[in-house]
């Protein structure tokens, strides 16, 4: 070989071998995905996380949202809780809402007033309540995961939890790692 060709050779095999170590090295964060962490299970705070979730996921975004501590009971399906749970995991279930149609609102609650007022107004406006916008959730591909640190906490279940495609159930390290590769996380 020509003293030419080895340098082309050699040139070629060093842009290969910084092409390998670039794609070794880990990604920056994807501006196209979006976390939410949800604490409260006030109803207006589960209203403006989907809302946020849905409309990003219909923008074209990656959207995971984690349901932890109080957001958690948020979940439940409703019914009965199952029977073999220590006396302070009742006391959760009954203290902590036991769907999301039992959710109250943060403020001006009212002991139930606010809240009917507030559907009222969203029925009258065309505004998508929470049952709609978490059936547009899942049909636009957000995924829930479910802290089951909270969940082992408040004694909840999953057979407890609403049927849901995108629901998962994992811990916090696993919500770090994600919110790492996101661009955007929030806390609501």
């Amino acid at each position: 070989m020509n003293k030419s060709v080895e340098d082309q050779v050699a040139r070629l095999e060093e842009r290969i071998d910084q092409l390998e170590k670039t794609l070794a090295e880990p990604v920056g964060a994807d501006p196209n995905a979006l976390n939410l962490l949800v604490f409260d299970s006030g109803k207006d705070k589960l209203l403006a996380a989907f809302v946020m979730a849905t409309g990003a996921a219909a923008c074209g975004m990656k959207v995971s949202m984690f349901f932890t501590f109080w957001a958690t009971a948020a979940l439940r399906k409703g019914g009965s809780q199952a029977s073999q749970k220590s006396m302070v995991e009742k006391a959760f279930g009954w203290m902590l809402p036991n769907s999301i149609h039992r959710t109250k609102l943060s403020k001006m609650d009212f002991c139930g007033l606010g809240r009917a007022m507030m559907a009222q107004e969203m029925k009258r406006k065309n505004i998508a309540d929470l049952d709609q916008l978490i059936e547009t959730a899942a049909d636009l591909g957000v995924t829930i995961k479910v802290c089951e640190m909270s969940m082992q906490l408040m004694g909840l279940r999953r057979e407890e939890l609403i049927d849901y495609p995108g629901l998962d159930y994992c811990g916090v390290a696993k919500f770090t790692e994600q919110a790492a590769l996101s661009n955007t996380t929030l806390f609501i």
